[in-house]
């Protein structure tokens, strides 16, 4: 009895997604414009986006120009960021801003399409030039829309973003001094600390330098080890004055001392 149940269940349910596929095909296949705005909206409302989209594809050049067009580009952009299909969607927002600048949603369409780049922004270990090209048009919205409630919100997404990037080349400079290549390590460290003087892996980072010169340092032909070993230190003092108290004045300060008896010697 349940299995019959079951299958009388599943056997409905394919009449119904039949007959579905069916009606919307022939809507799809309809001269009737008005009609396919209409289930375009319907299907939109129901989120069925995929069905909206293809309805929307079809109505767009013939609501050109119409008061109902702008409407259409809106839900079109929505439709395509509520499937996760975040790159096309950061297209058609900016493409509404641009295309009606005077519409109270530009603002809105503008924020999504610099969201949406933040959405698509990868993990730290992967290339980070679309988390440099969310942070452009997020900076973009804000010298736009200086006044905007949505400023703060793009600043927080923002700092987000440029602490992912920081994370990157952190951790790229700490492979270079595990792969004993210290003057790689070195630039790479020196290179982070400029571009983010205030970034959160500071303390971290100049002790790295100072390591990473120390053995450098000690890697080089005697010519050349008095110079880096000054270096090293040159950085010892910055940080001592900067992180009195550091988890790493143990390490440093031995190395610092094995640095000033190669200089003297």
């Amino acid at each position: 009895m349940f299995r019959k149940t079951v299958i009388g269940l599943i056997i409905s349910i394919i009449a119904i997604a039949s007959f579905s596929c069916s009606k919307y095909q022939k809507i799809q296949k309809s001269q009737d414009f008005g009609l396919k705005y209409e289930k375009a909206l319907e299907y939109y409302e129901k989120e069925d986006y995929f069905r909206a989209l293809t309805l929307f594809d079809q109505v767009m050049p013939f609501y050109r120009g119409t008061e109902d067009a702008e409407n259409i580009a809106y839900k079109y952009a929505y439709a395509y960021y509520n499937q996760r299909e975040y790159t096309m969607a950061s297209y058609y927002f900016d493409r509404f801003s641009k295309t009606y600048p005077r519409s109270e949603k530009a603002e809105e369409c503008a924020y999504m399409s610099a969201y949406c780049k933040y959405l698509e922004s990868p993990k730290y270990e992967l290339d980070q030039t679309t988390s440099r090209d969310a942070i452009a048009e997020l900076q973009l919205f804000i010298n736009n829309y200086p006044y905007s409630d949505r400023v703060e919100k793009c600043n927080e997404l923002i700092d987000e973003l440029r602490e992912k990037i920081q994370k990157k080349d952190f951790e790229i400079a700490k492979l270079y001094l595990k792969m004993e290549k210290y003057q790689a390590a070195v630039t790479s460290f020196d290179i982070l600390l400029k571009d983010y003087p205030d970034t959160k892996f500071r303390e971290d980072a100049m002790f790295y330098t100072i390591k990473s010169y120390f053995n450098y340092a000690n890697q080089s032909v005697r010519s050349k080890r008095k110079e880096r070993y000054l270096e090293a230190t040159d950085v010892y003092t910055k940080f001592i004055a900067q992180y009195p108290d550091s988890k790493y004045n143990k390490q440093v300060n031995y190395m610092y001392e094995k640095a000033m008896k190669e200089i003297n010697n």
